[in-house]
């Protein structure tokens, strides 16, 4: 399984199909309020959001789908990366409901080998978000320092801090 990319493996232009998506719960989307403490009764409160919304129910937290979008990513994006430099800017475009499924894409738009460090390199990419039916709910832009393959090489290869089993006695 892919996990994540070095410099070298990145194309300008390449666009990443995270898979699976997720459903979104009820459950989910109040987990994700009381960790945060948002407890905005849009979110919250199903008779409010029925009463005084345009929408007629509660919406999702867009900071939700976000970081949903952010971990989705991280197997083809981040998964290798030093650092997360930036997010330079980040659009709720529409709603999101409980019951919704969330799929999402990332495209690389640049990169750059690092001006300090020639052991890795800046990815700037975007990353989308769909509902089910194709509505585009959530757009970021983000970037990420990723190691180049002597990167890799020099601290151990790809996973230095898994241990190997250790023989069993007979």
């Amino acid at each position: 399984m892919q996990f994540g990319r070095t410099y070298e493996e990145f194309e300008v232009g390449a666009t990443y199909k995270h898979w699976p998506g997720k459903t979104v719960t009820e459950y989910d989307d109040h987990l994700f309020c009381l960790l945060t403490m948002n407890h905005h009764p849009l979110h919250m409160d199903t008779n409010y959001a029925e009463k005084t919304t345009d929408f007629g129910k509660n919406v999702v937290v867009g900071n939700y789908i976000y970081s949903l979008l952010l971990g989705m990513s991280v197997p083809d994006v981040s998964g290798k990366a030093i650092a997360n430099l930036e997010i330079e800017s980040l659009k709720h475009v529409a709603p999101t409901f409980h019951g919704d499924t969330i799929y999402g894409e990332t495209t690389v738009l640049d990169k750059w080998p690092s001006k300090s460090k020639n052991d890795r390199g800046i990815v700037h990419v975007e990353t989308k978000g769909y509902k089910q039916d194709g509505t585009l709910v959530c757009v970021f832009r983000r970037k990420v320092m990723v190691p180049t393959e002597t990167y890799i090489k020099e601290r151990g290869g790809e996973q230095p801090g898994r241990p190997e089993p250790k023989q069993q006695e007979k």
